[in-house]
């Protein structure tokens, strides 16, 4: 354990990538495999999930350090973070913590599952006085699931290819899917052999960079693959040994949510791998994303929900025919194996290719992004028609290239502290627009200030609050500032009737008094533009 408290002490203390690097490869240089394979599962994001109530982890951690409960919420409030307060108003015992990662993973925190609550003060409060400094702060944050350390995925894979000699492609496709953290496993990562890829598994994930310049600039169009940038669920389909796996960027395997898709599916031939976008379909058209949430999270769907929101998958590369990996083939060599894919499934099947635009000039591409909401569509992706199919975002062959956000004028009317860096600062602000005389709830917005703005909001919510509804303030109306957000519809769960996408402030606009704010008719205008 306090190998790994120290790790995370080295890659928090360094901005350099060489440095972030080396200090994963020399841990996972000395690290026992079992150690090293929990070790690898933090990493790359996977957390345990919460065993305790956080409403016990804070009266236990309180009689645990000798302080009243409101003093431990004011510490809290404080420092921002549940697991830094624990670990800072508990005094160090005089145990040691010689066991691995594995064995305080195994041992102290997920055997708490089978524990009595009882039984799991007894044993939380034993392991913070075996714990002490890095150590119980990294365990604490493990307990609260909210681990996070200042290393990507694509470091985690280019060291584990250094200790190992393997290639880092090999690598990140053997972290896809589903596994589970143990020595055998650990040992299989970084085994020579790399003919061992599971047949369910999918393919490491091709990132597109946001186009920051004009397009122009990308040379002859000729040379590029324009399509839609839909928004939905990216997701591999995967068809081998006779079964079909539906896979999402963020490698959750969704096999089972869409059997409109798997039905379709079984048409493939065994050996196919293609890449492409989940969408709630209807009447040859997209339904907004919120339509296909309803879908998302449900692990059987029913017949009902199936008739309201029906899903299609739009295809737009192909990663593996007849079983072998073609992603070293151009995109252009890929799509005709994907049109071809396509094309032999039932007509009006839940699979179908997503449409390759016809744009002579650049400024016939900057006209059909325009239409892009039109077809609920978040802007356009651009493809070098010579592109192989990489790993991550590398490169600058794939552009994604977003609409202009939609802005909305509204008036700060409650905040909130934040956590972690913030924490201590009002920095989770809900703002309202006018319905008439009223201000109506509209959006929460976390970001988009920058530090001499946030404190110069934070000094107004304190000497403005009106009233106190536990962490959150009511302030007085006066605070305008411009949101954006890249979509809007109706929302019977909403005050306003209206709910936003992606919100996010664009500036302050202290040019303007609250009652410039926008109304709810001007912003309900958005709904038909």
């Amino acid at each position: 354990m306090n190998a790994f408290a120290m790790l995370f002490e080295r890659l928090d203390a360094s901005t350099a990538t060489s440095d972030k690097t080396a200090a994963l490869v020399a841990y996972f240089r000395e690290a026992p495999a079992a150690d090293a394979a929990w070790a690898v599962a933090f990493l790359v994001g996977r957390r345990p999930k919460r065993l305790v109530k956080t409403v016990d982890l804070r009266a236990w951690a309180g009689d645990a350090a000798g302080v009243p409960p409101w003093l431990f919420e004011a510490c809290y409030e404080q420092a921002g973070d549940l697991a830094e307060t624990i670990s800072l108003l508990i005094p160090d015992g005089t145990a040691t913590a010689g066991e691995g990662l594995a064995w305080w993973v195994e041992q102290r925190l997920l055997a708490l599952s089978s524990l009595t609550p009882a039984e799991q003060r007894t044993q939380l409060v034993d392991t913070w006085s075996a714990l002490g400094g890095t150590a119980r702060f990294v365990f604490n944050k493990l307990l609260t699931g909210v681990f996070r350390v200042g290393a990507s995925e694509g470091l985690v894979v280019r060291a584990l290819a250094q200790v190992s000699g393997i290639n880092p492609e090999t690598v990140a496709h053997r972290l896809m899917g589903q596994w589970e953290p143990s020595a055998e496993w650990y040992r299989q990562l970084i085994g020579a052999d790399t003919t061992d890829a599971d047949w369910s598994r999918p393919y490491p994930f091709f990132l597109a960079h946001p186009l920051e310049a004009e397009p122009a600039a990308l040379g002859d169009i000729s040379d590029w693959q324009v399509e839609w940038k839909w928004d939905g669920i990216r997701c591999q389909l995967v068809r081998r040994q006779g079964r079909t796996f539906l896979w999402s960027r963020g490698e959750e395997l969704l096999t089972g949510r869409f059997p409109e898709v798997e039905a379709v599916a079984e048409w493939l031939p065994d050996g196919t791998v293609l890449d492409g976008e989940l969408l709630a379909w209807r009447d040859h058209a997209p339904l907004p994303f919120t339509e296909l949430q309803r879908r998302i999270n449900r692990k059987t769907v029913g017949k009902k929900l199936l008739s309201d929101v029906p899903c299609r998958l739009l295809v737009y590369d192909c990663l593996e025919a007849h079983g072998a990996d073609v992603r070293a083939e151009s995109l252009r060599h890929r799509r005709t194996r994907a049109e071809a894919l396509v094309a032999a499934l039932p007509s009006g099947a839940a699979i179908g290719l997503s449409p390759v635009l016809n744009v002579a000039t650049w400024d016939d591409a900057v006209a059909t992004r325009a239409r892009a909401r039109e077809t609920n569509a978040e802007g356009l992706m651009l493809k070098r028609s010579s592109s192989g199919y990489g790993v991550g975002r590398r490169g600058s062959d794939w552009y994604k290239w977003k609409v202009n956000p939609l802005t909305v004028d509204a008036v700060l009317v409650y905040a909130q502290a934040g956590h972690g860096r913030r924490a201590g600062l009002y920095t989770d602000y809900t703002f309202a627009i006018w319905d008439g005389e009223t201000l109506v709830p509209f959006a929460k917005a976390y970001s988009g200030l920058t530090d001499a703005e946030i404190r110069q909001v934070d000094r107004f919510v304190r000497n403005n609050t009106l009233e106190k509804f536990g962490p959150v303030r009511t302030v007085k109306p006066e605070l305008v500032f411009e949101l954006a957000f890249e979509g809007i519809q109706r929302s019977t769960r909403h005050k306003s009737g209206i709910a936003v996408r992606f919100p996010r402030i664009a500036r302050w606009r202290q040019d303007k008094p609250s009652s410039e704010a926008d109304s709810l008719d001007t912003v309900r205008a958005l709904l038909h533009g």
